[in-house]
């Protein structure tokens, strides 16, 4: 067998160690036997060059050296550590009195906390939460939801595209998720899909170009407009925690049909008439409606199993970002964006 002194490599490594008196002289031990290039890793490499029936033995000494230098090091930084803490308390300068440093502890961003909440309130009425990606196809967040090739929602100062086709693009609102569920769910469902959108928007106090939205959609036998009403009031009045007053005005989305836009008491003066909601008493809180029967035909496209005809169902998108806001009166979108400290330590 190849004569390596295993016992004597380790005898020396281990009083190395232990006369080192700072952490670099230990950094230097651990490099000269445990890097690659070092001591160890010289021996092991060495194996396939011996017979093959010292191999068993010479790697086993091997390895056994590695993990003995391992532990010395480990003893050793400990030691340090140890003299270390005893100087400190020994000095002149020491107070045992003083509190502690004091250990910063981070928080959830307001649009995680808000979210969450949503998600449990949305939950707790027998809704899935769903996911779907930020890169979307054109037919799913475009072609399928009914919107025409002329809407100016397609044009690029309104919407990132993603290739010199307009076949990708950032997804532009949570809808398409509308889609996805309709090709894969067997009604009767009710689902939410909260999450990230993109448009190429000026920045202002209250637009940005990536903020965030919930998107619910219920289909089933016999949904009416009234249990749509009924769904947002109900979840309004738990997220506040308060009776929430609302109402619905006319509105055109090319998605649903009838579509409405539904407004809730204004949160900061309790109806009477603020800057907030110029006076009106009443803040726009979404975007909603019958789903449109186009958009239904799409999402259950080729499905042998469901009969369209026999279905209605609603759906609703409204801004994560605004809600928050008017939770928390905060005054700026871009603050949620911005990675101000001092803000989201408010939360």
């Amino acid at each position: 067998m190849t004569q390596v002194d295993f016992d004597d490599l380790q005898r020396t490594a281990a009083e190395r160690i232990a006369r080192a008196s700072d952490e670099e002289g230990l950094r230097a031990i651990e490099r000269e036997y445990l890097d690659k290039g070092g001591v160890i890793a010289g021996l092991l490499a060495s194996i396939p060059t011996l017979e093959p029936t010292e191999r068993r033995e010479f790697g086993q000494s091997a390895n056994g050296l590695k993990q003995a230098v391992q532990a010395a090091l480990a003893d050793g930084r400990a030691a340090l550590a140890a003299g270390r803490l005893a100087a400190e308390l020994a000095a002149d300068d020491f107070d045992p009195t003083l509190p502690g440093a004091r250990l910063e502890r981070g928080s959830l961003h307001p649009l995680t906390q808000v979210r969450r909440e949503v998600e449990d309130l949305f939950s707790s009425m027998g809704y899935q939460v769903l996911d779907g990606p930020e890169v979307e196809l054109d037919y799913y967040n475009f072609q399928a939801l009914n919107i025409p090739v002329d809407h100016p929602s397609r044009e690029e100062q309104d919407t990132f595209y993603c290739d010199r086709e307009h076949t990708l693009v950032m997804r532009t609102q949570t809808s398409p998720v509308q889609i996805r569920a309709m090709e894969r769910m067997t009604p009767p469902f009710r689902v939410i899909a909260p999450g990230r959108v993109f448009r190429n928007e000026q920045q202002d106090a209250t637009h940005e170009h990536t903020f965030h939205q919930v998107e619910g959609l219920v289909v089933g036998h016999g949904v009416q407009v009234g249990h749509l009403t009924w769904t947002l009031k109900n979840f309004l009045t738990q997220l506040f925690d308060r009776e929430v007053p609302v109402r619905l005005r006319p509105g055109f989305f090319p998605f649903v049909e009838p579509g409405f836009e539904f407004d809730m008491g204004c949160a900061f003066c309790g109806g009477k008439g603020c800057r907030v909601c110029k006076g009106s008493g009443w803040i726009e809180f979404c975007g909603c409606g019958m789903v449109h029967p186009r958009v239904l035909e799409a999402g259950f496209a080729g499905r042998d199993d469901v009969d369209v005809s026999a279905l209605t169902g609603f759906a609703f998108g409204f801004g994560l970002d605004r809600l928050v806001m008017t939770r928390y009166g905060v005054d700026d979108i871009r603050q949620f964006m911005g990675g101000d400290l001092r803000f989201l330590e408010q939360f």
